[in-house]
């Protein structure tokens, strides 16, 4: 395969991971503002989604303000396109740009999913043909995003529900090969790894090896949903809206044992449980950070 690399200037794929503390985050909802400002937990950091902020003013940034000055943040995006097949939209860079001045978030990642097609902007993640078009498409989009943003992206694994049959490379071997052309990091989310494994009746372990896990920079932790397919076979959907489930955790004490501790982030944006709740999943996390740490 050719391996030959992006001409666009190189970033430091571990400034992520030097920057975010190797400690348990939880993603932070309008519905618990107030309380952690008024409680100040003990939480490693937060995430936000930086669609959800791309206004100039208005309370969510009013909180979000405060909350940054007490706690390390990263911001996700969830509407570059970074796969689509037009080109990246200049102004929602633009808004990028200004929120990632305005907050200085120790990271800053994206999907490997297209969400847009011309004027058409849909509410999903769609998946990738893994092909040498595609892989060159998305190498020069993150190029744009890294050299515009003046900063190393993370990108995250899919959870995906079909394959295409024109896909010429695995999808390990896609994002290592993006990874080494482009220098952006990987966002590593062990509950992708599970569900697309599941639905694709794939090993998650052999997935899971088959990673450029040295240049992880946050993990992604979820609950999903479980139903059947056509065939009856067991289909698993990433709806972020229950808790992290024992695969897993299963799955993300393995990577820590590959990998040492590393910011972890619990992801819940459906069905919103009570702050408590997600915080002793983040305290579940963390145990298993300290436990990672400790290991000869």
């Amino acid at each position: 395969m050719n391996t030959a690399q992006s001409q666009h200037p190189r970033h430091d794929t571990q400034a992520c991971a030097l920057s975010l503390p190797p400690r348990a985050g939880l993603g932070l909802k309008t519905e618990h503002f107030k309380e952690v400002l008024e409680q100040r937990p003990e939480i490693g950091f937060f995430e936000v989604h930086a669609e959800n902020y791309m206004v100039a003013g208005g309370p969510f940034h009013h909180y979000l303000g405060l909350i940054r000055e007490r706690y390390p943040l990263s911001l996700h995006g969830v509407g570059l396109s970074i796969g689509g097949e037009g080109p990246l939209d200049r102004e929602h860079l633009d808004r990028l740009a200004v929120l990632i001045k305005r907050y200085q978030p120790q990271c800053f990642s994206e999907h490997l999913a297209w969400s847009s097609h011309g004027p058409v902007f849909l509410n999903d993640l769609l998946p990738l043909a893994y092909d040498m078009p595609t892989l060159r498409r998305v190498c020069e989009h993150i190029d744009q995003v890294q050299n515009h943003l003046g900063r190393t992206m993370l990108l995250e694994n899919p959870a995906t529900y079909l394959q295409f049959q024109r896909s010429t490379l695995d999808e390990t071997d896609f994002l290592r090969e993006v990874i080494q052309r482009s220098g952006c990091g990987l966002l590593l989310d062990v509950s992708n790894v599970y569900v697309s494994c599941i639905n694709h009746q794939r090993d998650p372990l052999a997935y899971l090896q088959a990673l450029p896990l040295q240049v992880v920079g946050e993990i992604h932790l979820a609950g999903f949903a479980e139903d059947q397919d056509n065939l009856g076979d067991r289909l698993l959907i990433d709806d972020h809206g229950a808790p992290v489930d024992r695969a897993v955790w299963n799955l993300y004490q393995q990577v820590l044992e590959r990998i040492g501790p590393m910011a972890t982030l619990i992801e819940r944006d459906n069905r919103i449980p009570t702050f408590a709740t997600l915080q002793a999943e983040a305290c579940q996390a963390e145990a298993l950070l300290l436990s990672a740490q400790v290991q000869p």
